[in-house]
Formats: C-alpha cells, structure tokens, sequence
C-alpha cells in the first residue's frame, strides 16, 4: 500500500468568511480496524482500471485522522489498485475557503473538495453535477440542496441541535421540559430564581457570550425556525426591510431579547467563553445549555456522571397547536470539481465514499448523524431523548446563506452572533439596532444592485 502523502498549504492572505454554527469540531469515538467490506453494487460495476492521482483539499484535523487511521486510501485501492489520493491539509476554514477562491479563479482547484450549505453557490460554476450517481439516490438530503437543478456536492452528515438539560434539577425545581416559547422562557425563570437564590453565581442557561459564537442556537437559527423557511437567509438578501416589524427575524429577535434580558444567563453571562459555559453546565453550576451534538463529548468528559442528563429540542412555537419544527443542516458535502484531470475516477471515488465499502463505518466512529438510507447508525441516548419527547417534529433544512446574503452581511455589519452576544446587556436598545439595520440593509441592496 503505498504511503498517505499529507501535503499543506500555507496562505499569506487571510479573509472573514462566514462561518457555519458549529465551531466545535466533530469528536470521533473509537475507530473501527480497516475492514474488508463488500463493494456494493455502485463500486463493483465501476471501472477498476481507472487509474491516477486524487487530490483531495480538507481542513480538519478529526477528518485526517480517521482517514489515516481507518485506511481510506488502502480501501479504496482494492477497488481501483491504480488510483492514489493525496491530501492537501489547510490550516483552518478560513484558509480553507480564501485558497479554493484563488485556485478557482485559476482553474486549479483540487480534485474533490468539501463544500457548506453556503459555499455551494459560491462555487457552483466550478462544480459537476453528481444527479446520476447512486451516492445521491442513497441520499436522504442531498435533493434538498438542488442548486439549479443540479447537485454539486453530497453531505455526508448532518447536524442537529439540542438543548440540553439537567433532570434531577429539573424535578427538584419542580418545571417540566417546555414545549411552546412561554414555557421555556417560564422554565428559565424559575430554574434562575430557584438555584440562584442560594448561589448567585448560578445561571439557569449556560452561555459562553464572550466567545459571542455561542448564541448561534438561538439568533442563528430561530428565524428559520418561526418561518419554517431554511432559506431565509437568501429570503432577506430580497427583501429592503428585513428587520422590521411582523418579519420572521423580527419575530424571532423580540423573543430572544427577552429571554436574554431576562436574566436567566446569570450575572455575568459576558465573561465567560464557551469552554467555561459548558463545563460549568457539566458540573451541574447550570440546568440548560443549547448546543449542538458534538457538545455531548465535552459535556461527558466534565460531567461527574450522566445518569441525569437529557436532551429536548429547541421550542419556539408560540402555541402547542403549530407544529414544532427543528433545525437540522447537511455539512460536509463531498463535490467533484471541474478542474479535476481525473473526473470519472473522481467520481467513482464519491461512489466509493458512500458505499458499504467505507461509509458505515467512517459514520459510526463520528458523533454526528447518518445521511445515507442505506445505513443505520443508532443516536446516542442522550441525543435520542429528544427525538422521543417530539416524535412528529418537522425538520428545517437549513441553508447558512449565499453569496448575495453574504454581501450585505459585508456592507452592512449585520453580524447576528454579536448581535446575540449585545441583547446580552441589560437594557440594550433593540429595536434601534433593527431599524438602523433597516436602513442600512435597503441602501446596500441598491448600491450593491441585488435584486
């Protein structure tokens, strides 16, 4: 087997990109030993004397790791013995995408690259369609990220969101898990006044607001979840005034005021960043805190046991007769691109990939959930608790916004994860923030020309 060849590029030129919610990084259990799994229909009829070199552009360290531990490469060559693939490992996302620009413009770009929900567009020009492959067939969200009428990059995961909660201080305060908005602003409430009666350094929510990013489950996610709408970051790149009254992140923005003015974050919900949040929730110093999936393995390594802890689903309905949706993303979309030298082989790799000869077991050795129909990948028990509580959930497929979106974000400094970490002051003045936002938002759509 020929050896791995870990290539990386250093980039002098470092730009702000938007950046998707989760900045943690997947956190893999135990890899299983290389297998000798059976190809599946899709790779045995594929050519196996296809031959050459792939290179494949990534950034994360997790992904490397389990590659070369889990033999991704050598699997791969007992299906195609003539094909290598090389590794090109950037220091960061933010080097990530600076790099994949300038070589696009060049016509360089690697052979497979991972795409976002919001990079898709950006790229789309450089990228093939993978409709026909069996990979998307398999799929159980791919089709939901058609870009004009193509399907530029498979997910190989997707994320959730949960909040998650301590039982035992639950029933001691005596609340329930909420169901509606109200009653998780009520809970928060009267957790904060119970807990914190007797310790004032107590805070009913962990929240790491110096980081800022930790808002996200909230001033990210919520307008797309009052609306239904995953695309409403591309719904208000149309719009002159997103912000004003009776709009969904208006909506979404007065209910997160006041549960963020409500004091139920503690006294200082500012000073702390989100590693100290989280282990502060771990040692049960909070009841709630909202995070992603990948949280539990931070949670688990802090906490002194788990027996009590559970998970629920973000509520923001404002009744229990609407129906209670939740977030969930694709992430990490494997595309081919169109400077590929080698596209039939690099797309037989992307069949490879989501085959039963690597896919179930490359899924299963990470924290986040399964997208192929084609395998069953059990949930953690905890994480599971809050599929059992809203059996009947709608899922929100979110889209983390384009190109246009992200110009305006540009033009006009709207940044929601700090404008989440701001209504974390007490009395800080929202409505004005939205109507200067109004302002801006419509003047840089005219001067920007989008439509």
């Amino acid at each position: 087997m020929k050896k791995k060849t870990f290539a990386k590029i250093l980039s002098t030129m470092m730009i702000a990109t938007c950046l998707t919610a989760c900045q943690g990084g997947n956190t893999p259990e135990q890899a299983p030993a290389a297998a000798s799994a059976t190809p599946t229909e899709a790779t045995q009829n594929g050519n196996a004397e296809l031959e050459g070199t792939l290179v494949f552009a990534l950034w994360d360290n997790v992904s490397i790791e389990l590659f070369e531990s889990m033999d991704l490469e050598g699997r791969f060559q007992k299906l195609y013995p003539k094909a290598n693939i090389e590794f090109e490992k950037l220091k960061d996302d933010s080097e990530y995408w600076n790099a994949m620009k300038v070589r696009a413009s060049a016509n360089q770009l690697p052979d497979i690259m991972y795409n976002k929900t919001f990079t898709l567009s950006r790229f789309q020009d450089y990228l093939l369609d993978l409709s026909t492959t069996e990979a998307v067939k398999n799929n159980n969200i791919a089709e939901g990220y058609r870009l004009n009428g193509k399907i530029l990059g498979i997910p190989e995961k997707m994320t959730c969101e949960y909040v998650y909660y301590w039982k035992d201080m639950f029933k001691e305060a005596q609340v329930e898990v909420p169901t509606t908005w109200t009653q998780f602003e009520e809970v928060a409430k009267k957790l904060q006044a119970y807990y914190g009666s007797s310790n004032p350094n107590f805070s009913a929510i962990a929240i790491g607001g110096k980081d800022e990013w930790p808002t996200y489950p909230f001033v990210e996610f919520m307008p797309a979840l009052i609306s239904g709408n995953g695309q409403n970051w591309n719904t208000m790149s149309t719009q002159d005034e997103p912000f004003a009254e009776g709009t969904d992140i208006y909506k979404a923005y007065q209910k997160i005021h006041s549960l963020f003015q409500s004091g139920a974050f503690g006294k200082d919900p500012l000073g702390i960043g989100n590693d100290q949040a989280t282990a502060l929730f771990a040692q049960q110093q909070s009841a709630i805190l909202a995070s992603g999936g990948w949280a539990l393995a931070n949670i688990k390594e802090g906490a002194n046991s788990i027996d009590n802890l559970g998970t629920f689903y973000l509520p923001v309905r404002d009744s229990e007769s609407e129906p209670f949706r939740t977030i969930t993303q694709g992430d990490s979309f494997l595309s081919v691109t169109s400077s590929s030298k080698n596209p039939e082989l690099a797309k037989a790799f992307v069949e490879f990939y989501f085959s039963d000869a690597w896919y179930p077991d490359y899924i299963n050795a990470i924290t986040d959930d399964n997208t192929m129909k084609t395998v069953t990948k059990e949930k953690d028990p905890v994480l599971a608790e809050a599929d059992t509580l809203q059996p009947n959930k709608e899922l929100v497929m979110y889209d983390g916004g384009g190109d246009n979106f992200t110009a305006l974000v540009s033009a006009t400094t709207f940044d929601y994860k700090k404008l989440g970490a701001e209504m974390l002051i007490k009395g800080y003045d929202l409505n004005s923030t939205l109507a200067e936002l109004n302002a801006k938002w419509k003047a840089a759509r005219q001067s920007l020309n989008i439509q």
